[in-house]
């Protein structure tokens, strides 16, 4: 397992090296049943990223009032801590969407459960996502959100998976970069638990599990 911290400015990338599943920091084990996850991101440097993700929305939305609007469940925790960071006027809006219902896998369905109640015609938009997976859901949120006509879209994710994502077209701003592996904590749940937890952890088992029962694709 690894992880990566990607900072995206404009067209500028930088990529460092973060761990290594042998260098995992410090913290409790967290078990749910058979599955086991252990500590892979601490709330400090959660904390921090949040920080520079904040100053980048204050740098590039000065005096255009952006609307951020969360995806739930999973992005409100990060959502929370980001908005508060953010120092330049703003609103705030939520949309829900699901397509994992109580599975660890997409079902490859996209269903509406809860949509926004802003203007978004003639306004700068910034999506606010916990985690790009697939990339199914971005690319739903995209198509819906571009038919009501924003003077911009942009996307934000504090949790990218890179080797799995499927999407053509570039996220604006990416906190992590992570392995293809299934994590839970800081808003992120399994079957709708462990969304309290302050840092994040991945499960380390799952090779021990038969297919049936979990699917990380």
């Amino acid at each position: 397992m690894a992880i990566f911290d990607e900072h995206r400015h404009a067209e500028t990338t930088i990529v460092a090296y973060e761990r290594t599943s042998e260098q995992a920091p410090p913290g409790p084990v967290v078990l749910d049943g058979r599955l086991r996850f252990v500590p892979l991101i601490l709330h400090e440097r959660i904390r921090q990223k949040v920080s520079e993700l904040a100053m980048i929305v204050n740098s590039e939305y000065e005096n255009l009032n952006p609307i951020l609007i969360g995806v739930l469940n999973g992005s409100f925790i990060f959502l929370a801590d980001l908005i508060r960071e953010v120092t330049i006027p703003c609103e705030m809006d939520f949309i829900k969407i699901s397509s994992y219902e109580k599975a660890m896998r997409s079902s490859g369905v996209v269903k509406i459960k809860k949509d926004f109640d802003c203007q978004v015609r003639g306004r700068h938009i910034l999506i606010v996502e916990d985690i790009i997976d697939s990339g199914r859901s971005i690319r739903y949120l995209k198509q819906k959100f571009l038919a009501e006509k924003p003077t911009s879209l942009k996307f934000m994710t504090l949790f990218l998976k890179p080797d799995s994502a499927e999407v053509d077209f570039p996220i604006d701003y990416v906190g992590f970069k992570i392995a293809n592996d299934f994590i839970i904590g800081y808003g992120l749940d399994h079957a709708q638990r462990w969304r309290n937890l302050k840092d994040v952890y991945v499960l380390s088992n799952a090779d021990a599990l038969d297919e049936k029962e979990i699917d990380l694709t």
